[in-house]
């Protein structure tokens, strides 16, 4: 962590409220952190996914230090100039679901912060997470039951690639336990402070999904920006290409890109270099180049039994905690359709 200034770009410390969109990762957070965006009301961190709370254990910090290192540190790069006129700051940073108390530091500057949840069926989850991570770089195993085939070797820190920036997310089986992150992520901050969407919501009726968000939030109505598409997933052609551009092995804040410098840039507002904005062009010009349509998925029968056998309970207890049905989920539509026939 860079040491903190005296002073910093986001002046006094806001009165604006914060919200954190906390994941589940590819469970529609994208697509709720921009509704956030474009209401005039809010005002999304210059990078989406700042992942600060998570990285950064605030903990031990006294009162004065926390207030000065998150307003150096967290605000100072990621909100350079707030806006007057928001009444709340967002982030959405999905890794914040799984480290609940890093942000409790956050509850103590933000004591009426809020939290919103994307929730989504694993057998749709885990597909999408694993091509995302092949296209960022984090993942060689080209096809998900390769990779799911790989968990109790990265769970012990073996055959994990060289480019993963973070080993936990390959872990499939943990990330998809939304019941226990989720159940945990209620204890640690308060069921009350957060608000859960259900990804088949949000596809079936986004408006009705948009509209219980702004509820939740306290926002006055805005109207809903349907004309964006989100995240589309994408493939690649060559994965040791991908890899070297997305997650290079040498002078990462030139060739990883904008964001990633962002992060971790000691001077992050400066302006790059005639020679670094000449490699960032040829570098957005190889990864266009190299992109591919995503190649559909297929997953066996059986595999995907094997899914939900080992995360039923999971989905069960999520179920519970969000008070719906979702068993749907794990297969068993026919099943219930054939009982309320038969009663």
């Amino acid at each position: 962590m860079h040491s903190a200034a005296k002073s910093s770009p986001a002046g006094d410390w806001p009165v604006q409220n914060l919200v954190c969109v906390v994941g589940a990762p590819r469970c529609g957070t994208t697509t709720l952190a921009r509704w956030l965006r474009d209401h005039p009301s809010v005002q999304l961190s210059s990078v989406k996914e700042p992942h600060y709370f998570s990285q950064f254990d605030l903990n031990g910090l006294e009162e004065d230090e926390l207030r000065e290192t998150v307003r150096h540190e967290f605000l100072g790069r990621y909100f350079t100039e707030i806006d007057p006129n928001v009444d709340m700051l967002a982030d959405g940073s999905v890794s914040y679901l799984y480290t609940p108390e890093r942000l409790l530091p956050l509850l103590r500057l933000w004591p009426d912060a809020k939290f919103i949840i994307g929730v989504r069926d694993p057998i749709e989850l885990l597909p999408s997470l694993h091509q995302r991570l092949s296209y960022q770089g984090d993942e060689t195993a080209r096809d998900l039951e390769t990779a799911w085939r790989l968990i109790e070797d990265r769970r012990a820190g073996r055959k994990i690639p060289r480019s993963c920036v973070e080993s936990r997310q390959l872990i499939y089986d943990e990330v998809a336990s939304l019941g226990k992150h989720v159940g945990h992520f209620f204890d640690v901050v308060g069921r009350d402070r957060c608000h859960v969407v259900v990804f088949d919501d949000l596809s079936s009726d986004p408006a009705k999904a948009y509209e219980g968000m702004l509820d939740f939030l306290g926002l006055p109505f805005a109207p809903l920006n349907r004309t964006r598409a989100y995240r589309a997933r994408h493939g690649y052609r060559f994965g040791w290409l991908q890899r070297l551009l997305k997650r290079p092995p040498v002078a990462r804040t030139v060739l990883a890109g904008e964001k990633f410098r962002k992060r971790v840039a000691s001077a992050p507002h400066k302006e790059p270099s005639l020679l670094s904005q000449k490699v960032m062009a040829a570098r957005k010009a190889l990864l266009k180049w190299n992109r591919a349509p995503a190649p559909k998925v297929h997953l066996r029968p059986a595999f995907v039994e094997e899914i939900r056998e080992t995360l039923q309970d999971d989905v069960a207890k999520l179920g519970r905690l969000i008070g719906r049905d979702l068993s749907h989920w794990l297969g068993r539509n026919d099943a219930k359709a054939s009982m309320d026939r038969a009663a």
